[in-house]
């Protein structure tokens, strides 16, 4: 039973860390990244759809990305949705084929925003790490009846061994996406 808690905690963080890094992605650096239109949403027929289900995306020069939908029909809602986006500041263009995507240079104030973002980010994701951390414990103490005490001080530790590593994980992904950011 303390095993079950233990190892249903390690794969909730781990999702947990995975999509803190998914969520780094989204914000854009000097270069141009297919990531960058991730999350993304279309207007596609009434129904809001992934963009990467609707249009391949190929970066061919630095700060340019091509998006070419697979269904002509959605060239201006992908237009529309890749405008409204907000942290990317790009305008698109449509020559009834694709969509090309230039993204302007980054100035320093705003890689400062986008630093202040991705910490947001990463705190919001160790919230959640935390939060996984608190459900556990209190999964844990729901066996007091069942285990003894230092069982349960031992499967404490481990947990919080677990959470400290995912916390970790997760401060290491943003130093490295503030690295990236900061770079000229």
């Amino acid at each position: 039973m303390i095993a079950d808690v233990l190892s249903d905690a390690a794969t909730r963080m781990d999702r947990a860390v995975e999509a803190a890094k998914d969520d780094f992605a989204t914000v854009r650096t000097g270069r141009a990244n297919p990531q960058l239109f991730q999350k993304i949403l279309v207007d596609y027929y009434g129904t809001p759809t992934p963009l990467a289900q609707l249009a391949s995306l190929a970066n061919p020069e630095a700060r340019t990305l091509v998006v070419t939908p697979y269904d002509k029909s959605a060239l201006k809602a992908i237009e529309q949705a890749i405008r409204d986006q907000p942290n990317i500041g790009a305008n698109p263009t449509n020559d009834g084929n694709l969509v090309r995507v230039t993204l302007p240079e980054l100035t320093e104030e705003r890689r400062r925003e986008f630093v202040k973002l991705v910490r947001t980010k990463g705190e919001d994701a160790k919230v959640h790490v935390r939060g996984i951390r608190r459900k556990s414990k209190d999964d844990l103490d729901d066996l007091k009846s069942e285990f003894g005490e230092d069982e349960l001080a031992r499967a404490e530790k481990e947990l919080d061994a677990l959470t400290r590593s995912h916390v970790d994980a997760i401060d290491e992904a943003l130093k490295r996406k503030e690295a990236e950011l900061l770079e000229v």
